[in-house]
């Protein structure tokens, strides 16, 4: 059986069961070894960070708001060492836990120490003399660890945030749309615009290939196209939603909801590799040259 198969199962499998991403979790963390924090998606994070102060400048005294925090507070420990007043992090799911902040901390120290850090930010003098001093304290627990670094971290819906209007300057996320169902997202992006200041910003990016072929080798980043929108449902699951969007789509909605797109930064994808799946017909009608974008950054106000 294909690897990508297997893990279709395996998801589907646990998306039917109570608690199914702490089973997910286990699954991930004993068998394919996905939540450990490896030098490559440290390093993805942090190019992240950087490309998200490219578009939005310094963001000292900004508060700032991330969409999907995950297993490691990576760019949120970064607006704090470059001078963020306020960090509001949210997920859906409390993956978060005080040792793998400690362990976050403990990685970026490693990289200063490499002299690897300053490649992707310049951390305040003050600011890294705090993560210093909290990388060694023993016995904090999650909610102390992350006060300390001026962040606040939100187990909630983000279409209905605890957060007062126009209180926001800028609003990031990493690898999140792709897994938010069309409805959901078009909810949370009105929710954005609710927070977000008249002047504000939001940068995200997204990851539009076939996550399956992360794991697998033996299937394209434009596989899941194959599938019409009936078949992929009972392929796709609840623990690693795949919308199988577009940039098109991501367009449409920016559009639709009067959200005005600053810059757009595209991945062109492969065409040659693009024209080797059977496109279905559901995605006929869009150009080869969209889609076959394979990741994007879209800054908008």
């Amino acid at each position: 059986m294909k690897k990508w198969i297997l893990k279709a199962v395996i998801q589907k499998i646990i998306s039917w069961l109570p608690y199914p991403h702490r089973i997910n979790y286990l699954f991930q963390q004993y068998v394919t070894r996905g939540v450990r924090l490896s030098e490559e998606y440290l390093d993805d994070k942090l190019i992240h960070f950087r490309n998200h102060i490219r578009f939005s400048g310094d963001p000292s005294g900004k508060t700032i708001l991330e969409l999907g925090t995950g297993w490691y507070p990576i760019v949120p420990v970064c607006f704090f060492l470059t001078g963020a007043e306020r960090i509001h992090t949210v997920d859906i799911t409390p993956f978060l836990t005080a040792e793998k902040v400690q362990q976050t901390l403990r990685e970026l120290i490693r990289l200063e120490g490499e002299e690897r850090l300053q490649q992707f930010l310049k951390p305040l003098p003050e600011r890294w003399e705090q993560l210093n001093a909290l990388s060694t304290q023993q016995g904090l627990g999650l909610n102390d660890l992350l006060t300390k670094l001026h962040i606040q971290y939100h187990i909630a819906d983000a279409r209905h945030l605890s957060l007062e209007p126009h209180s926001i300057d800028l609003i990031t996320s990493n690898n999140t749309f792709e897994h938010v169902y069309p409805e959901i997202l078009e909810a949370i992006l009105e929710e954005f615009k609710r927070v977000l200041e008249p002047d504000g910003l939001m940068s995200h990016f997204i990851d539009m290939s076939d996550h399956f072929a992360h794991l697998d080798p033996t299937i394209t980043i434009y596989h899941f196209l194959r599938f019409s929108k009936k078949q992929w449902s009972w392929i796709d699951n609840t623990i690693q939603p795949q919308n199988r969007w577009r940039i098109v789509h991501y367009r449409q909605l920016y559009q639709q909801l009067g959200i005005s797109i600053i810059k757009e930064e595209n991945r062109p994808g492969d065409v040659i590799v693009l024209r080797t799946v059977p496109i279905h017909r559901e995605f006929s009608g869009i150009p080869e040259s969209e889609l076959a974008v394979s990741h994007s950054y879209l800054v908008s106000r």
